[in-house]
This record gives C-alpha cells, sequence and structure tokens, in this order.
C-alpha cells in the first residue's frame, strides 16, 4: 500500500488519471488548494480531446468539457516533448503495450525528474517504477488518501468524492475507499502519539 502521509504535488498526468481527477469537483478541488499541479503532454491532450472514441457517452463529454475549462484556468498545462523524449516513447513502447499517452507521460516525467507520474493504469505505474524512482509513481486514490490525511478532504467528503466518480462511470471506487481509510488510519495513529 502506498504511503498516504507523503504526495508529491508535482504531477504530470495519463489521460485514464486526467478524467479521474476530473471526476470529482471536490478532489480536484482541494488537490488543487493544497497546491497540487497536473501537466499534461500533447499525447494525452490529444487522447483526451480528440481521440475518437467508438461510442461517445454524455460522460466524456462532460469530462472534456471539464478539462477545456481547468485548461482555460490555468490548471492541466500541456508540456511538450522534446525529440529526444519521443525517441524514448518509441523504446518504452518496444517494452510495454502502453498507449502514447501514459508512455509521453512516463518519459516527460523521467526527463524533468522532480515531477510524479500519476496514472491509474496498473501497466503503466509498472513501466513507470522500472524508468523513474518508484515513489514518483502516483494514483488517483493516493492523492485521495494523502488529501484526507492531510485534513483537506473530511469524511463526509470522501463519500461525495466516491458518488461524483461513480456518477461519471469511472472504476475506482473502490480503490478511493481503501485509499481514504488509510489516509485516517494513519493520521489517527500520528495524532495518538
Amino acid at each position: 500500500m502506498r504511503d498516504v502521509s507523503l504526495f508529491h504535488k508535482g504531477n504530470v498526468a495519463d489521460t485514464c488519471s486526467v478524467w479521474n481527477v476530473l471526476a470529482s469537483s471536490v478532489l480536484l478541488r482541494a488537490a488543487r488548494a493544497a497546491g497540487c499541479n497536473f501537466g499534461i503532454t500533447r499525447f494525452v491532450l490529444f487522447e483526451c480531446l480528440n481521440k475518437v472514441r467508438t461510442i461517445a457517452h454524455q460522460e466524456d463529454t462532460e469530462l472534456r468539457r471539464r478539462l477545456n475549462e481547468q485548461r482555460e484556468g490555468g490548471a492541466f498545462t500541456t508540456v511538450d516533448l522534446p525529440l529526444d523524449d519521443l525517441r524514448e516513447v518509441g523504446r518504452l513502447r518496444d517494452r510495454r503495450r502502453l498507449g502514447l499517452g501514459e508512455l509521453s507521460a512516463i518519459a516527460f516525467a523521467r526527463r524533468i525528474g522532480d515531477v510524479a507520474f500519476l496514472s491509474d493504469d496498473r501497466g503503466a505505474q509498472k513501466l513507470a517504477a522500472e524508468v523513474i524512482a518508484p515513489a514518483l509513481v502516483q494514483t488517483t486514490p493516493h492523492l485521495l488518501g494523502w488529501l484526507v490525511f492531510t485534513s483537506r478532504v473530511s469524511d463526509g467528503d470522501v463519500d461525495v468524492v466516491v458518488s461524483q466518480h461513480v456518477a461519471m462511470k469511472r472504476p475506482l471506487r473502490s480503490a478511493l475507499r481503501t485509499m481514504a481509510t488509510e489516509g485516517l488510519r494513519v493520521r489517527c495513529l500520528i495524532n495518538a502519539r
């Protein structure tokens, strides 16, 4: 289980984590208030806004609207990959069957070195842990656990985060609850000392 007392505030996010963070306004607001920043590569931006979906759901349309709104407000900054990073994406792609969004975010996080890779895809997390510091591989549930640990999200807010997440048909209900409980547990242990 991830250490909920530690969370790197600077993140480069892949597509699934962008959607998972945007699925809950409470989670996003708390993360931004805590000083968390989310960057995305042009590949992730393309996957989020322009990639053709076989079935368009109203939740997808809403998440795209939220991303555009956040970008206009200065969040989810787009970062460019230099040519060497694009080559790195090609080398990484040979190692795993991941999308260009995940691979470009891993390559960017690797090059910068002091930014975390935020992903909720297990394959992407595994590859990232091999090529960048494992402590710089984070997830949306880990973010929620840290926000609970730091008292930026209350117990009641956790229910709202989870219900908003489910309403957007995102798949992390169980993981969100588990990490929120862990955040509360660790906070109680530290406060009991």
